[in-house]
């Protein structure tokens, strides 16, 4: 099912600014779209407001072409799974994961067969007669995964599902919830803070600041070809230069580069990424006033041409430069992107 959020609006009461500001945003029918912003930029307000645990001031909710203002959640055909898996202690893991099937209605037999398929595809299979304390926090949120997904849903809504795992917890578990939406086909969106989480995992990101969408793309291009300086800036972006285009060329403190797409002649912006900066090559020289191990990777902070610059490289086969050293360096043309406006 296609979801299409149009002109959502909701301000709290007593707040000067709209908590959520005229939000227009379609996720195509069986993809996984991230929901990505900081703390407090609205994220969970957005998906109360699909779920339908809040009512907004004004806009439009449709799901397949319906209409889903008014509804009550339990009619929206939406399942939502929070950071909290929130499973009942009293009941087993089947008894939770067939929570709802049960609800419905349907006979023992099938929802005893429902369960334990699904259970097998969350690699929970053997585990039903457990009770939530006997599980991993891992273990738990698949069994809340399960719940959701047994309902065949029209909509996931997975709400910093992986916030509270480890580290390598939350690996399994992207790999879990991608495979599972692709097998599924549930249209999905997911809330995320985290950065490399919705690039991993999403078809595309939606990065929400201040309770507007800032750009919606697919994770490549966010990150490559940043709609403003907020949206570059979000995603690590520190490199920026300030000069004139014209024709394929851009002047700046650092001289005459070349663009592999100029845009319009006069004032520009550009942005690098800090790990397209190639060092000890190019026409380029700078000097070397910091550098930090990151385990994978050397940050490496430059002057040049007085004008601040930092570059990530690799870490294996190589001790990083020396603060002071000065360092040849190129800024390819094709990773200068001239920021729109």
């Amino acid at each position: 099912m296609r979801l299409e959020v149009q002109g959502l609006r909701l301000a709290y009461l007593g707040a000067g600014l709209a908590t959520i500001r005229d939000l227009d945003l379609v996720v195509e029918a069986g993809s996984l779209t991230a929901l990505l912003g900081p703390s407090g930029s609205g994220k969970t307000t957005v998906m109360k407001l699909i779920a339908g645990h809040l009512a907004p001031d004004a806009g439009e909710i449709r799901l397949g072409g319906r209409s889903l203002l008014g509804l009550p959640p339990e009619r929206r055909r939406v399942a939502m799974v929070f950071q909290d898996p929130l499973l009942f202690p009293h009941l087993t893991l089947a008894g939770n994961v067939g929570f709802g099937l049960k609800l419905r209605g349907l006979p023992p037999a099938e929802v005893a067969a429902e369960v334990e398929t699904m259970l097998d595809r969350v690699q929970l299979a053997g585990l039903g007669a457990r009770r939530p304390h006997q599980l991993s926090g891992g273990q738990q949120q698949r069994a809340a995964l399960a719940r959701a997904l047994v309902l065949r849903p029209d909509l996931l809504l997975l709400d910093e599902p992986l916030a509270s795992l480890d580290a390598g917890l939350r690996d399994e578990m992207r790999s879990l919830i991608r495979r599972l939406q692709a097998e599924t086909g549930v249209t999905t969106l997911i809330v995320t803070h985290d950065q490399s989480e919705a690039v991993v995992m999403a078809d595309r990101v939606a990065l929400l600041l201040e309770g507007r969408l800032a750009q919606v793309a697919g994770p490549a291009e966010i990150i490559r070809r940043p709609a403003t300086e907020a949206v570059a800036r979000f995603f690590g972006g520190v490199n920026f230069l300030d000069g004139q285009v014209t024709g394929g060329t851009f002047t700046c403190a650092l001289g005459s580069l070349p663009l592999a797409t100029p845009g319009p002649k006069g004032p520009a912006r550009v942005t690098i990424r800090p790990e397209a900066l190639r060092l000890g090559r190019g026409e380029l020289r700078g000097r070397v006033t910091g550098v930090t191990f990151l385990g994978t990777q050397y940050r490496v902070e430059l002057s040049v041409a007085g004008q601040p610059l930092m570059a990530l490289v690799q870490a294996f086969g190589s001790e990083g430069p020396a603060v002071g050293a000065d360092v040849a360096l190129d800024l390819p043309a094709e990773a200068l992107w001239r920021l729109p406006g």
